[in-house]
């Protein structure tokens, strides 16, 4: 695993923290669907670029 596709796996992780967060604390809904978007193009980034798929 090469040192970007793990930033983009964290930084996804992260976000998906913040939505988790969000939710319990009753954020407005945008907010989530935009950090939870966030997340996800983080996490298929970082799968993606990982070497055992290429």
């Amino acid at each position: 695993m090469n040192g970007t596709s793990t930033i983009l796996i964290v930084v996804g992780l992260f976000f998906l923290g913040g939505v988790y967060s969000f939710v319990k604390q009753k954020m407005p809904t945008s907010l989530i669907a935009l950090v939870s978007i966030g997340a996800a193009m983080c996490l298929v980034a970082g799968i993606l670029r990982l070497e055992v798929w290429n």
